[in-house]
């Protein structure tokens, strides 16, 4: 019998939305090994797996599973850790080219007191309006509620709501499997939005970075929060990130929230 070959996985979390990281994987179904390491019972437990490849630029390449195995296009806090474990194997905090299937992402880092944590600031790139989800209407949502259906390279539906913490989130986004479910409330303070999350291939999440994107952009032009704050603030269950809307025009926004290093694990491939 042969011997197994040994995978090199870091876990890390942005605002307790968590990762695993495994660079350049010996392994033939990615999708396979996410269901595998990520199940939390059975695995080491994660939100999703980021699989790291160099292109023959230079620029690393990040390409995410869900712990269900489906792909997705971009994560706001898994860009984060994606860039955190990129600068913990090359000792630099320099700025990095990032490339994912949304397309190309400028990541920039910066060291906090915590030597375990960073912080990341995301050009994360256009908030287009997307079509109504299909489904969308099995979730009863009250005609009055506002309602935004937004892309980053992946599908957002942003919903208002009075208190957040009163909706049963796991029941409504079960309902809209394919897309991510935000619901949002304004405050506690005038800058800032509180948000819950349903993630699409994973479920009610600790927070989410394109969520918290999209979920900006609404509150901004919903009129929760005022056009011309510098950042809007979007607490989440795991923490806070914050969200510049750079360019209304166009809708560019970029994500700046910490990014933290949990330990590294080991596991057989047969």
């Amino acid at each position: 019998m042969s011997a197994p070959n040994v995978l090199t996985l870091s876990k890390h979390h942005g605002l307790g939305n968590d990762f695993l990281v495994v660079f350049d994987p010996a392994v033939a179904d990615p999708a396979a090994l996410a269901r595998r390491v990520c199940d939390r019972r059975r695995g080491v437990g994660a939100d999703g797996l980021l699989v790291a490849t160099q292109d023959a630029g230079g620029a690393m390449r990040m390409v995410l599973h869900n712990a269900d195995g489906s792909r997705a296009e971009m994560s706001g806090n898994g860009i984060r850790c994606f860039a955190h474990a990129v600068a913990r194997r090359t000792g630099s905090l320099a700025p990095q080219r990032i490339l994912t299937d949304a397309g190309e992402r400028l990541v920039r880092l910066a060291a906090t007191e915590d030597p375990a944590t960073i912080d990341a600031t995301v050009e994360m790139g256009e908030v287009v309006d997307l079509d109504e989800p299909s489904g969308w209407a099995e979730l009863g949502a009250h005609p009055d509620r506002p309602v935004a259906h937004l892309g980053l390279g992946n599908p957002h539906s942003v919903v208002g709501v009075d208190d957040v913490g009163a909706v049963d989130l796991a029941l409504l986004g079960g309902k809209v499997p394919h897309v991510n479910l935000e619901i949002i409330e304004p405050g506690p303070e005038p800058h800032a939005i509180t948000m819950r999350v349903h993630e699409r291939g994973v479920g009610v999440t600790d927070a989410c970075g394109t969520g918290a994107c999209a979920s900006a952009w609404a509150a901004v032009s919903w009129g929760l929060v005022a056009a011309n704050v510098p950042e809007v603030v979007v607490h989440m269950d795991g923490g806070s990130a914050r969200v510049a809307i750079n360019r209304p025009v166009d809708g560019s926004v970029t994500l700046t929230g910490p990014a933290t290093y949990v330990g590294t694990i080991e596991i057989d491939l047969p």
